[in-house]
């Protein structure tokens, strides 16, 4: 019995090595995540910007907090995601972990500017400032420079093999900062108040104000996966673009144009 989940587990892991497999798994996963994105970020935007009460203390400033924080949890997660790349691809030498680190990275950048930049616009009311020295913002602001030294890396280095590694050791050498940036309100005195909400802790502030919160990361999780999950497509596709079975996925969908032009 074991010995056949063994088999079955190897058998599965080459498979996810197949960049023509994991293309042809992923076709309705990539529907999936954006039809779910944009329910689920639709319902948040108009239950926190609309119907979410004020907060006491910060009044209505306090509403870009639903996307200050689904863009930074976002973010980090998907840094995270590079650096678990980055090990299969050294360990393993796994194309496909090549093909996610270059599909995530113009998501990853775009989040972590987005989650810096609302944080100045919340931080002015509420501290009095568009940026201070906090502990989370710079290790915020230093995992933007590791998106940015990542892209710049890959475009600096014309050999496709010594590019994959250099972008997947830096990738994840650089996940050190995911632990600094989490737990920064704790080890520093910070001007960031702590996370909004936990797993395992009760939320501090009403239902009626985290609830579309969660909506909200869920939805920018959603986007996340069809962003990065249809750049992996594409990427495999310029990869592979000389391979038999991308010539045939071509021809494939080619065929009815050729049939409605002939009739």
């Amino acid at each position: 019995m074991s010995g056949s989940v063994t088999a079955s587990l190897k058998q599965l892991w080459h498979k996810l090595g197949s960049p023509r497999w994991f293309y042809q798994i992923t076709r309705n996963w990539v529907r999936g995540f954006g039809v779910m994105a944009a329910v689920l970020l639709l319902v948040g935007c108009i239950w926190g910007l609309a119907f979410a009460p004020p907060d006491y203390q910060q009044g209505n400033s306090f509403r870009i907090m639903y996307v200050h924080v689904p863009a930074a949890m976002v973010s980090q997660s998907l840094y995270l995601g590079m650096g678990v790349a980055g090990f299969i691809g050294l360990v393993w030498r796994m194309k496909l972990a090549d093909v996610a680190i270059a599909a995530t990275l113009p998501l990853g950048i775009s989040l972590t500017a987005l989650a810096l930049f609302s944080g100045s616009v919340w931080g002015r009311p509420t501290w009095g400032s568009w940026w201070e020295w906090d502990g989370r913002t710079v290790s915020t602001l230093v995992m933007l420079f590791l998106y940015l030294g990542i892209y710049a890396l890959r475009e600096a280095i014309a050999e496709a093999d010594l590019r994959a590694r250099a972008a997947a050791l830096v990738s994840l050498v650089g996940t050190v900062n995911i632990p600094v940036i989490k737990y920064s309100v704790e080890w520093w005195n910070t001007l960031h108040q702590p996370a909004s909400f936990t797993l395992t802790e009760k939320p501090a502030m009403p239902a009626e104000m985290w609830l579309p919160l969660l909506v909200m990361v869920l939805g920018f999780y959603c986007f996340a996966g069809h962003n990065v999950l249809s750049r992996m497509r594409l990427e495999i596709l310029r990869r592979e673009a000389n391979t038999r079975w991308v010539a045939e996925l071509f021809a494939a969908k080619s065929v009815p144009a050729s049939i409605t032009k002939e009739s």
